[in-house]
């Protein structure tokens, strides 16, 4: 039913009784939605935000140890060594839904280090960067997947938030003032129609 003025009648006042139940129900369910995925999202920031830490430091490592390399190795070499490391194709994503949003999760293969280039003459900067790098690797992943999983969940939120607002701002005051309206209504008719009845059985008992 549409929340407009209606005529006061019986029926249309259970309408919108029951219309006014299940906006509020509607808000109930809304708010402990958003509550859940407020919840959700700052637990995946903490993590987020400690992932981002490691980042940073291996990062700084790794690129440390390549510019060591490239110093003693050359980038000329450096960059045939890097052509060599093969394509990573085993990362796949599915996704798990929290209250309805879909939350991506990406599993890949971890193997174990293994260096696609011969150790002859090769310096122990190179390894240490390639170790460093893989690390990155891997955090990247992680962090992909959480900043995706934070950003759905933001959008949610506000869209949840927005509906909620409605709902409590303006649905249920205009079902609720509808109500009362229909309700003072039939009870003044209901108390004219008392009146003109005990003026009718007056009448009659006077005649």
């Amino acid at each position: 039913m549409a929340v407009t003025s209606v005529f006061a009648t019986k029926g249309n006042l259970i309408v919108t009784k029951n219309s006014l139940k299940l906006s509020k129900q509607g808000y109930e369910l809304l708010d402990k939605k958003r509550t859940i995925l407020i919840n959700e999202m700052m637990r995946l920031i903490k993590v987020a935000d400690k992932i981002q830490s490691n980042i940073d430091s291996t990062f700084t490592k790794a690129y440390q140890a390549l510019q060591n390399a490239n110093i003693v190795e050359g980038i000329s070499m450096v960059r045939q060594i890097a052509k060599a490391v093969p394509v990573d194709d085993s990362i796949s994503i599915r996704f798990r839904s929290v209250m309805g949003v879909e939350i991506p999760e990406i599993s890949y293969s971890e193997q174990a280090l293994a260096p696609t280039y011969g150790f002859m003459g090769v310096v122990i900067a190179l390894d240490e960067a390639y170790q460093h790098f893989e690390n990155v690797r891997r955090l990247t992943i992680q962090l992909a997947e959480i900043e995706t999983a934070v950003y759905r969940l933001a959008v949610n939120i506000k869209k949840t938030q927005k509906r909620a607002n409605a709902l409590k701002n303006i649905i249920i005051p205009r079902y609720e003032e509808i109500v009362s309206n229909i309700t003072n209504v039939l009870e003044e008719k209901d108390r004219e129609e008392f009146t003109r009845l005990k003026v009718i059985k007056r009448q009659k008992g006077g005649s």
